[in-house]
């Protein structure tokens, strides 16, 4: 979530029209996040998210994200769920852009998790993928590896806190490119579950937010997601990785799916994937985003110690003890 396209009272007053929904009162830009634009509307009683699509998703593929969201309601998975507008779709136009309207999540996200936190998210995540793997809808993986090469190939090193990164990337591209797993238990994972993408009330999961980056994928894809975004611990400006998380996150996972050996062989080379993925995005956003937006650009180097940290472990043995 973010703020890049400024909305005023007659997009509101639009909204109003539009929507069968007790009359939009106030609103507010959301500052978290770095892909779409967000706002915080407010009604009298009730409140909606209004998204606004930018940059790396593609107006045909908006639809897959709102049936998904809606079939995962039906399936009682915690998440927004799409508004219809009054011609019957879920989209509407704002500002010449693509955009929708979801109810409220209730809850917040932590700025960090304890082992029972990351037991329970691997709950959901194991209900999420027994739902979705029955769910007939298909988008491919737009930040899959086979993906990444023109990222990488975008990128300038222009900036000195980058310097010889360039050879780093492409060494390690190739290697997990090369590596990369055959024939994994697939279906539509959320791709992006980061902390702020999963709210807490009264220290309970109340569920997920954000799914535009979701897609068909390996479902052990989605573990090394969570375990790069969830299971390391900041101390000073060094990444550790918490191996009693990632125990909590398999384990809360396990006691609803069962993961095969074959998955847990493979955990290593997709951790290595998901830093890469997060790190290339970050480098782009980095030397892309426009000042004017308002954003909180996220640091790459992050992403850089967590590969360095994954090229140094092997097993799946090594990510528990």
């Amino acid at each position: 979530m973010a703020v890049y396209t400024k909305i005023d009272k007659k997009d509101i007053s639009y909204i109003n029209q539009k929507f069968k929904v007790e009359k939009i009162i106030n609103f507010k830009g959301i500052k978290q996040g770095i892909e779409n634009t967000n706002y915080l509307l407010k009604s009298k009683k009730n409140k909606f998210i209004l998204t606004i699509f930018e940059k790396r998703v593609s107006k045909k593929e908006i639809p897959f994200f709102m049936k998904l969201m809606d079939k995962l309601n039906d399936s009682k998975i915690n998440c927004p769920k799409p508004l219809i507008n009054k011609n019957g779709n879920y989209l509407i136009k704002i500002k010449n852009k693509t955009a929708c309207i979801v109810s409220f999540l209730e809850g917040k996200d932590k700025k960090s998790l304890n082992l029972k936190n990351c037991y329970d998210i691997g709950k959901i995540i194991a209900q999420m993928h027994l739902t979705t793997e029955k769910i007939k809808l298909y988008r491919k993986n737009s930040m899959g590896i086979k993906n990444l090469n023109p990222l990488l190939n975008s990128i300038k090193f222009k900036s000195k806190k980058f310097t010889n990164i360039d050879k780093f990337l492409k060494v390690n591209f190739r290697d997990i490119k090369k590596k990369w797993p055959k024939s994994l238990p697939n279906g539509i994972i959320h791709g992006d579950l980061f902390i702020d993408n999963i709210f807490f009330k009264n220290n309970k999961l109340s569920g997920i937010i954000d799914f535009y980056f979701a897609a068909n994928d390996y479902f052990m894809y989605e573990i090394a997601i969570c375990v790069n975004a969830l299971c390391f611990d900041k101390k000073n400006s060094k990444f550790i990785i918490n191996k009693k998380k990632i125990k909590n996150l398999i384990k809360g996972y396990e006691a609803i799916k069962k993961i095969s050996n074959k998955e847990k062989k493979s955990l290593n080379i997709l951790c290595r994937a998901a830093s890469l993925r997060y790190f290339l995005t970050r480098l782009y956003d980095y030397t892309n985003t426009p000042k004017t937006a308002l954003i909180k650009i996220k640091d790459p180097r992050e992403y850089y110690q967590k590969l360095v940290i994954h090229n140094n472990l092997n097993t799946y043995k090594d990510y528990l003890k």
